[in-house]
């Protein structure tokens, strides 16, 4: 079926946005096999974003832990701190394709809105980023790196006042605005195309890694680890890797304070199929099947749902899904920057922190995606401190 990973996926949406989502379809596989889209795409990721981005033998992180060959995936060198410029630059640039003048969007983290307003800043486009005041409180400092960039970020008090819910009002306002705006969604989430079009666009993360560990090795790895809120980093990584059976692949969700409904965001050991956000997958519900709150230390995998393909990975085996709490993800963060002078992102500390724990032999090769950079982290790690002292 058009847009589905096994049984999840689909376009779950208001008739009204059914003809943008068949505009956007068409629109990217036009783009798809244009060469000259492509060719300014690769321009703008080589000398505006900095890619290729390295692949980083963690040597002392490897001597201290014992066990596997770590070597990092740098996204967090990305210009903006996290691999969430990949996709923005693409889609910034299939929107001025389509002619579209401004640009919505949602965030958690904040990195999905700094990306999307420094594109927009770049491409002369109008910007709108949607966010949860509770993410507002986390990430001072990317709120105000999207208002320097020119984009107005709306607060949202309803919910949880998290991603979720700014992902409800971000739809809202496309519903409303749907000729002149253009929805700049942030994950392998959402109504088709969006789950494939941004997965595509985050692919040249597993495209770089498997020729780089190759040109370091002379092999492919025999692990990869990555974080997964809607799961566009995983993605991104894995993609390439899917049809080499060998590699094994682990997917880190937020454990977070517990395993209780509403302590955690682990759709996989939590939660069950349904629809949310225009799209079928694995999503945190209670028995009447409504949406439950979540709760992680990483505001960026603090979602109810994650990506459909993420689920049919789950379903078939092919990926292995585990989850951090808080407290492992805060050490992990601590232990990279002691050990190697890297601050991860709190959701990057998650696939650290599994790395740890990973049980390989000493000849294994592990790559994990350092998703983003902790600059936007510091803040809520000193007052998680205080609070513990």
């Amino acid at each position: 079926m058009k847009g589905h990973f096994g049984n999840y996926g689909g376009q779950f949406v208001p008739e009204t946005l059914m003809y943008p989502l068949e505009e956007l379809e068409a629109a990217y596989r036009t783009a798809q096999a244009d060469p000259a889209f492509q060719g300014r795409l690769d321009y703008l990721f080589h000398y505006y974003s900095g890619r290729p981005t390295p692949l980083y033998h963690a040597e002392r992180l490897t001597e201290a832990w014992g066990g596997g060959k770590i070597y990092l995936k740098r996204e967090d060198l990305n210009h903006t701190g996290a691999h969430k410029i990949n996709n923005c630059l693409g889609q910034g640039l299939l929107a001025e394709r389509m002619g579209k003048k401004r640009i919505i969007a949602e965030t958690g983290a904040g990195q999905h809105g700094v990306a999307t307003a420094t594109v927009c800043a770049l491409l002369g486009l109008d910007c709108d980023v949607y966010m949860g005041e509770e993410d507002i409180r986390r990430q001072e400092l990317n709120v105000f790196r999207m208002q320097l960039l020119g984009a107005c970020v709306v607060p949202v008090s309803s919910g949880s006042k998290t991603l979720k819910d700014a992902i409800n009002e971000a739809m809202r306002d496309w519903v409303t605005n749907v000729r002149t705006t253009y929805y700049m969604l942030g994950s392998v989430l959402g109504p088709h195309p969006y789950p494939a079009m941004v997965r595509d666009f985050q692919a040249v993360i597993g495209r770089e890694a498997r020729a780089q560990i190759i040109e370091a090795e002379g092999r492919l790895p025999d692990v990869l680890i990555a974080c997964v809120g809607g799961g566009s980093n995983a993605m991104g990584l894995f993609h390439t890797f899917v049809p080499d059976t060998t590699i094994r692949m682990i997917g880190v969700e937020a454990g977070g304070r517990g395993p209780q409904l509403g302590d955690h965001a682990a759709r996989f050991s939590g939660g069950a199929p349904g629809v949310l956000h225009g799209t079928f997958s694995y999503i945190l519900q209670d028995e009447d099947g409504q949406v439950v709150p979540t709760h992680s230390v990483s505001a960026g995998l603090d979602y109810p749902a994650v990506g459909p393909e993420h689920a049919s990975m789950h379903d078939t085996g092919r990926v292995e899904y585990t989850s951090i709490n808080d407290d492992e993800a805060l050490a992990a963060f601590h232990e990279l920057s002691h050990l190697e002078g890297i601050i991860p992102a709190l959701e990057s500390a998650h696939a650290v922190a599994e790395a740890k724990k990973l049980k390989v032999g000493t000849e294994q090769i592990v790559i994990v995606n350092l998703s983003g950079r902790g600059d936007k982290d510091v803040t809520e790690v000193a007052r998680l401190m205080k609070l513990k002292l």
